[in-house]
C-alpha cells in the first residue's frame, strides 16, 4: 500500500533541496520581511473578509506570497516535529511591546508556538486558509469563507514573530562565540 507523504514543496523561493526547518526559515526571510509579511498577509485577510472590495496589488505578486507562505508553513511543521531543538531561554522579560501576539511562555520558549499550531492545525488545513484568503481576497464575490479563518490567521502572525525571534536569538548567539 502506498504512504501518502506531505511534500515539503521549497522550490519557489530556495531550490530543489530540502533542508532543516531553520534554514527554510532564514531563506523565508531573506525574501520577505517579517514586517512586510505580516502587512501582506492582514491585507489579504481584510479583502478576504470584505465582500464588496478585492485586493488590488498585482496577482502575480499574491501567487508568490501565497507560495512563500506554503513554504514558511512547511518549514514550522519541520521545526515543529524536531526532537532536537532547543532554544536558548535565558532572555531578560520583555517589554509588551516585543510580545505582540505573543504570551510571554511562548517568548520564552518560541517552540510552543510551533508545536500548538501543528497540534490544532495540519498542513493541508493551512493550506487550505491560505488559498481560500488569497481566492477571496482577488475578486468579489457573494459568499464568505465557510470555516473559521480567525484562528489560522492568527497562528500564522505568531509563527512569523516566532521565527523571527528564534533567528535572532540564533545570531545573537553565533556572534557572542
Amino acid at each position: 500500500m502506498k504512504k501518502n507523504r506531505t511534500a515539503f514543496e521549497n522550490r519557489f523561493w530556495t531550490g530543489g533541496k530540502k533542508r532543516s526547518g531553520l534554514k527554510l526559515m532564514e531563506a523565508y526571510f531573506q525574501f520577505n520581511d517579517l514586517a512586510a509579511s505580516k502587512e501582506r498577509l492582514n491585507s489579504i485577510m481584510n479583502y478576504a473578509v470584505n465582500r464588496n472590495a478585492w485586493i488590488e496589488e498585482d496577482p502575480a505578486v499574491i501567487f508568490q506570497f501565497h507560495q512563500s507562505m506554503r513554504s514558511f508553513v512547511r518549514a514550522g511543521y519541520l521545526i515543529a516535529k524536531e526532537k532536537k531543538r532547543t532554544v536558548n531561554n535565558q532572555f531578560e522579560n520583555p517589554s509588551p511591546l516585543m510580545l505582540g501576539l505573543l504570551s510571554e511562555k511562548e517568548y520564552q520558549n518560541p517552540l510552543l508556538v510551533f508545536k500548538k499550531a501543528f497540534k490544532e492545525y495540519s498542513i493541508r488545513e493551512f493550506d487550505y486558509f491560505m488559498s481560500g484568503i488569497v481566492y477571496f481576497s482577488l475578486g468579489v464575490y457573494d459568499n464568505v469563507p465557510e470555516r473559521n479563518i480567525v484562528n489560522p490567521y492568527i497562528h500564522l502572525i505568531k509563527m512569523l514573530d516566532t521565527a523571527h525571534i528564534i533567528l535572532e536569538r540564533g545570531k545573537k548567539i553565533d556572534t557572542a562565540n
